[in-house]
């Protein structure tokens, strides 16, 4: 063995030289020296290492501290550490080699660290040494050691409070534990300071003092009357002591000694047209004075009074309104307003005039018998008795009968053929039918008892028999009678009936006949309609009300509205729910002009505790609902002022108005939007006056002579319109709900058709109204003349004329003056003939049906005759021009 001297190498010394000498051989001396380096062994470290790094620093403190060793030392190299590494995928560290020969390294973060994103790291790391030589061939590695790394925080962040106003509320003449609290919060790391330490209180001489966690509370007994709002500032302070860069605003309210009843509502809310729903009660709340309160119940009512019946409903008619729902025609109406020919009314008191509702007030002395000729005689086994009406409970125990509509014998006896009465807050209605419908026991009298009978307000009641079945409808809700009486026919008789309004007639069985069973209430819109019975969405629209209150949330059950929706009852076991349900009640109009004025709420309240029937009494509360006065729309009327025709233009008919415009206009905002019926320039992002409810054409001075003069209108022109119109010697009325297109479109056909000779002058005047009457336009003037020379006399004039100007044709000329004179002296025949004719047919008042007629009849005979039109053509192609024009 060679002798190994502990570095790695292995030295064979110089052998002692020796001789092997055999005979002749010579002796040699050999020297061998061989040189081996190794390295045997893996560097060493520890197996776990703790570690501390600040952040905003990059040095990591380990303990133990980072050594590697090996066994190898002191060799080069093999003995030596020339590197550290770390594993891991998201370890932001690295390790230098501060001392190759001692093996000591240095841990240190590669970028900032920072402890709010990430508090601890766990990696692994290796020691490497040099290798067998120089180039580093044969490096060995150590095991991999686990290291864990903590981050030390810095207290960089401030404290933050979670709100910047706090609110509290505290009842005078109490000190209390905690009134309540504020909250900060800090986003350092590390629990000293991340948690808050303490809070503090900076305004000076307040009566309130803070805790540690926050919790406030009055130090004294506070009043109402010395100071109803405190407003103090508070501040926190973390763990190391950092204090809030901003301090808390804390608002506490001193409520006065409690009394029950609702709070933070306003006695009038202002409603602007067209702005949709609006919140009546957003900040309104119960209090209950910490009562243990089991359930509420709340009833709002809007009481909708204002007005003729009761909401803001009449925009139009009762008649219009009847087309707009899509009723059937035929019904008749037996409360109109009174005038010449439906002048039975005269008698009956009126509450008219608001809104154009017409409302008749029934006294119990008051009562109005309908002519005959109203009434329709055609009642079969289906028929509709319709109306509105307001009633109270009659005075003393037993009331007797009050009687909104009668059919009873003229005279001589008493007998009741139909009738519909109130007694005792029910209604009834009686159905006798005579033996020629039947001679068996059949259903004669039907009962209903309803509050709505007598709670003193306006209900729309219709009444359809599908004999032997009748149904009532109250605002548009069915009620099916519960009570049916059956009674044998009436014997037929000879006897005339009367039908009344108001009270039942008693012809008989009475020294002189009178009255009796008055009404006593008010009634409108009474109406009689036999055959076919209406749907029940046509009900609905008839009594459809267009202001209420409105729920923008109906999510949870308990809560009810009646079915004009001026009433709503909510329920609730919670009071905080209940606050919360009355802060979404609204008020909603969608008239587009809706009646000015008050609408009074009523909002009454029981409220129940726990085994008590009620322990809180609340007092009930009265707002009002102010609609402001809307836009007020302009319906104006433009067009040709003046009009000069020839006489044989009017006698064909002439047309007064064929460039009719009607503009409604109404301001919004600083500017006003048009809205052109004769154009069609419309602005379909605003809403304005869309629709019309009459127009009168009105002949000023003296009436139209009969037989010479009259307005025409072809009654085929209203087809798929809503409208109708009188015709007389004073004028054209043209009424129903209709577009301003549609007027527009209808006036231009009224034709003036006048006979009489000399050059009159007429003058018309045209007003058109909307919104039942409330708003008018202006009185648009129209002068009609005659032309001052005829075509008689210009027959002479107009031959010398061509004759002197033109002597090279005179031909031509004299030609063209026989062909003109001609056509005008058969114009001439033609208007004489004309004019006999009229004076012995038109002996009727002029109604829309008999223009009709005359005017064809009329034409007719024209066309067999001659065609003035015809030789107006021939004049033009000829050169010559008529002396008619029109302004």
């Amino acid at each position: 063995m060679f002798p190994y001297d502990g570095n790695g190498f292995t030295h064979l010394s110089f052998i002692s030289p020796f001789l092997l000498c055999s005979g002749s051989f010579l002796c040699v001396c050999v020297c061998v020296c061989v040189c081996v380096t190794v390295n045997k062994h893996k560097p060493w470290i520890e197996t776990t290492y703790r570690g501390l790094i600040t952040e905003n620093t990059d040095v990591v403190l380990l303990d133990p501290p980072l050594v590697a060793l090996d066994k190898d030392a002191p060799v080069p190299y093999a003995g030596e550490i020339c590197a550290f590494r770390v594993h891991g995928p998201s370890a932001p560290f690295e390790a230098v080699v501060l001392n190759r020969t001692s093996g000591e390294g240095l841990l240190r973060a590669r970028g900032p660290i920072d402890c709010e994103r990430q508090r601890e790291y766990t990696f692994n790391i290796q020691a490497y040494d040099c290798g067998a030589e120089a180039g580093g061939a044969g490096v060995k590695r150590s095991h991999k050691a686990v290291v864990h790394v903590q981050v030390g925080d810095v207290n960089e962040f401030s404290p933050v409070f979670t709100s910047s106003e706090y609110a509290g509320s505290v009842r005078e003449g109490r000190v209390y534990d905690s009134i309540l609290q504020v909250q900060a919060a800090d986003q350092d790391c590390s629990p000293q300071y991340s948690q808050i330490c303490n809070y503090q209180i900076t305004t000076e001489n307040t009566p309130f003092a803070i805790d540690r966690n926050g919790n406030i509370r009055n130090t004294e007994s506070l009043s109402f009357d010395a100071q109803p709002h405190y407003e103090i500032s508070v501040t926190a302070f973390d763990c190391g002591q950092k204090r809030a860069a901003c301090s808390a605003t804390v608002h506490i309210h001193v409520k006065p000694v409690c009394k029950p009843g609702w709070q933070g509502w306003n006695k009038r809310v202002d409603y602007e047209p067209g702005m949709g729903s609006k919140q009546l009660f957003p900040k309104m709340h119960l209090e209950t004075c910490e009562g243990a309160v089991s359930s509420v119940r709340v009833t709002v009512e809007l009481q909708t009074g204002h007005n003729g019946k009761g909401c803001d409903r009449q925009s139009y008619s009762e008649k219009s309104l009847q087309k707009l729902c899509g009723a059937s025609s035929g019904s008749t109406d037996l409360l109109p307003a009174s005038g010449t020919t439906f002048n039975w009314t005269t008698s009956l008191l009126t509450d008219s005039g608001r809104d154009g509702d017409l409302v008749y007030r029934f006294d119990g002395r008051q009562a109005a018998k309908v002519p005959d000729w109203v009434v329709p005689q055609n009642l079969t086994d289906q028929f509709t008795i319709a109306t509105w009406m307001r009633h109270g409970p009659s005075p003393g125990l037993r009331g007797e009968k009050e009687t909104l509509l009668c059919n009873s014998d003229k005279t001589e006896m008493n007998r009741h053929h139909y009738s519909l009465y109130v007694h005792n807050c029910r209604l009834v209605f009686l159905l006798r039918r005579d033996y020629a419908q039947g001679d068996s026991f059949r259903p004669a009298e039907f009962h209903w008892k309803l509050e709505q009978i007598c709670d003193k307000e306006w209900h729309y009641y219709v009444i359809t028999v599908e004999f032997p079945v009748v149904t009532l409808y109250v605002d548009g809700v069915t009620y099916d009678p519960y009570l049916v009486t059956d009674d044998w026919p009436i014997h037929s008789s000879q006897i005339d009936v009367q039908l009344t309004v108001g009270a039942c007639w008693q012809g008989g069985e009475v020294t002189k006949a009178r009255f009796t069973q008055y009404f006593r209430g008010s009634l409108s819109g009474l109406t009689l309609k036999p055959g076919k019975v209406e749907s029940q969405k046509v009900f609905s629209c008839l009594q459809a009300c267009k202001e209420g209150i409105d729920l923008t949330s109906l999510a949870s059950a308990g809560f009810h509205f009646n079915p004009t929706q001026s009433m709503l009852v909510a329920e609730a076991d919670d009071v905080e729910r209940m606050n919360g349900a009355l802060s979404r009640v609204s008020y909603i109009n969608s008239q587009q002009f809706p009646a000015a004025g008050a609408r009074h709420l009523r909002v009454s309240t029981a409220v129940q505790c726990f085994g008590e029937d009620v322990c809180i009494s609340v007092h009930d509360i009265e707002a009002v609902v102010m609609v402001m006065q809307p836009s007020k729309p302009r319906i104006t009327i433009t067009g040709a002022e003046h009009l000069t025709a020839p006489a044989s233009d009017l006698a064909l008919g002439l047309l007064l108005f064929r460039d009719l415009h009607i503009n409604g206009t109404v301001t919004k905002s600083d500017r006003p939007v048009h809205s052109t019926a004769a154009l069609g320039e419309k602005d379909p992002s605003e809403e304005i006056i869309h629709n019309l409810d009459y127009c009168d054409i009105m002949v000023l001075g003296k009436e139209l002579r009969e037989g010479f003069e009259s307005l025409q209108l072809n009654h085929s022109t209203l087809l798929a319109k809503h409208l109708d119109y009188n015709n007389s010697t004073t004028g054209i009325s043209i009424y129903g709900v209709d577009s301003m297109d549609h007027y527009a479109e209808l006036i231009r056909q009224v034709q003036y058709q006048s006979l009489q000779t000399g050059s009159p002058v007429r003058t018309f005047q045209l007003t058109c109204s909307g919104l039942n009457g409330r708003y008018t336009s202006n009185q648009f003037m129209l002068l009609v003349r005659k032309s001052e020379t005829d075509r008689e006399n210009g027959c002479a004039d107009l031959a010398s004329a061509e004759v002197t100007t033109h002597p090279t044709g005179l031909a031509n000329a004299v030609t063209v003056v026989i062909v003109v004179c001609i056509a005008a002296l058969l114009v001439v025949v033609v208007l004489g003939v004309y004019q006999l004719y009229l004076t012995h047919a038109q002996e009727d008042t002029d109604t829309p049906t008999h223009s009709e007629k005359q005017k064809d009849s009329d034409l007719t005979f024209l066309t067999i005759t001659v065609n003035p039109l015809e030789v107006r053509k021939t004049e033009r192609e000829l050169g010559f021009h008529s002396n008619s024009h029109f302004a």
